[in-house]
């Protein structure tokens, strides 16, 4: 399987209802949930793209677009935006959708970065 093909596959979609035990008191999604939504996804993205033991080391710029209400479903959307020799780059997407309604729009994105690792949680090439 070429490069290509491996991140095209690895493509990781999620959708979760937002609950107001996830909310804060503006009735908005905590953005501190967000991001370990958005830290799962990636990981997961991540570890189908390299088939490997892979860790996060860092997570980029995060930009909050617009607010996520309550009673809201989201969908987070993973990619493999980059490959190195030991790290990857995935980049998600969150984006909002009305339950009752067909309206969609983009809410938060950012990248998280990771390596793969050995069973010495050393290093290790991806590819």
């Amino acid at each position: 399987m070429t490069t290509e093909e491996r991140i095209e596959a690895s493509e990781t979609r999620i959708f979760k209802a937002v609950f107001p035990n996830t909310t804060n008191h503006y009735d908005t999604l905590f953005g501190g949930t967000a991001m370990q939504l958005m830290d799962e996804v990636a990981f997961i993205t991540a570890t189908r793209f390299a088939r490997k033991r892979v860790v996060t080391v860092s997570s980029d710029k995060i930009d909050f677009k617009k607010p996520i209400p309550a009673g809201t479903i989201v969908e987070l959307i993973g990619k493999v935006a980059h490959v190195g020799t030991t790290s990857m780059k995935v980049n998600v997407e969150i984006y909002t959708e009305q339950m009752y309604s067909y309206e969609r729009e983009r809410a938060i994105v950012g990248d998280f970065t990771f390596v793969a690792i050995d069973e010495f949680k050393k290093p290790i090439q991806i590819l």
